[in-house]
């Protein structure tokens, strides 16, 4: 069963580690909607489908055709990401009365692992960095890659809606995009006449919506990517999330915060926080992306 970091927080009975999963997913509209697989082992093995069956009519005494899906095997392997904060001792003697001190490093500490994961979720490159795991650049399939010219082009609404119909089997669970896509994204509602939805989720924060679909924003989508003579281009992602789909693996536990404890070499005490993770898409139908979007 896949559940989504929040959810798994509401199962921990450990304060400091629910604090750090609150910090983690709270400004990070992907890891409030991706769910995670626990898996047993360093890795997951799956097929992903790559042709489908057909069917036909036939009339009497006719040959029936036999007609079969065909699958290619996909390898994902559990990445280690994280990374120690140290506590000094004399400050938390000494100024414990001002600011949980420990409270505070570790949430500074788990920000960055999230910032991390949302960069590597986009940009990853396990041939590039073996120790990072594939993003949704990579994972992307050829065919579902839509390009907004040869040199790229302004979005368009009709081009986001051929986006959204290139992800099958329903709509997309997120678009996520760069500030100044959805920038350019609100002014072509305006100018349409209307405007983007807009609605409060979970953790109080305003959220917009395109045609049903939440919009999420990404840092890590840059608007200086290469598109012919242009580099000034950014991409829009589309994709659902779940089992059979767009999914997180993660070793069991999850994400996790281990006291290390005293240190020999200075006055201070050490948290680790250590996630074993990485991404998988079991349906390359669930993914699509718009290239070559300039301002």
């Amino acid at each position: 069963m896949a559940l989504t970091l929040a959810e798994a927080a509401k199962l921990s009975n450990d304060v400091l580690l629910q604090g750090v999963i609150e910090t983690i997913i709270k400004d990070s509209p992907v890891l409030q909607r991706l769910p995670f697989i626990e898996i047993v082992g360093n890795g997951l093995t799956y097929n992903r489908e790559a042709t489908a069956p057909s069917a036909g009519f036939f009339d009497v005494g006719d040959t029936w055709t036999e007609s079969t899906p065909t699958f290619t095997q996909q390898t994902v392997t559990l990445k280690i990401m994280g990374g120690d904060a140290d506590i000094d001792n004399f400050l938390i003697a000494t100024r414990s009365n001002i600011q949980d001190l420990e409270s505070a490093i570790v949430q500074l500490k788990a920000k960055a692992v999230r910032q991390l994961f949302e960069q590597t979720f986009v940009t990853g490159n396990d041939a590039t960095n073996p120790k990072e795991f594939d993003g949704l650049d990579q994972l992307t399939d050829s065919g579902q890659s839509l390009s907004m010219g040869v040199n790229g082009g302004s979005l368009t609404l009709d081009k986001l809606d051929e986006l959204i119909d290139t992800v099958k089997g329903g709509k997309p669970d997120l678009l996520l995009l760069s500030r100044r896509s959805r920038r350019i994204l609100n002014k072509l509602a305006r100018t349409s006449g209307s405007f983007l939805e807009t609605d409060r989720d979970e953790f109080g924060q305003m959220l917009q919506f395109y045609d049903g679909i939440p919009i999420g924003v990404s840092d890590y989508i840059s608007d200086a990517q290469t598109q012919g003579t242009s580099s000034d281009c950014s991409t829009v992602y589309a994709f659902q999330t779940g089992e059979g789909a767009l999914v997180g693996l993660t070793a069991p536990g999850g994400l996790q915060v281990e006291r290390v404890g005293s240190l020999e070499t200075k006055d201070a005490s050490r948290t680790r926080i250590k996630w074993y993770s990485s991404l998988a898409l079991f349906n390359a139908l669930k993914l699509a992306r718009l290239i070559g979007v300039r301002p």
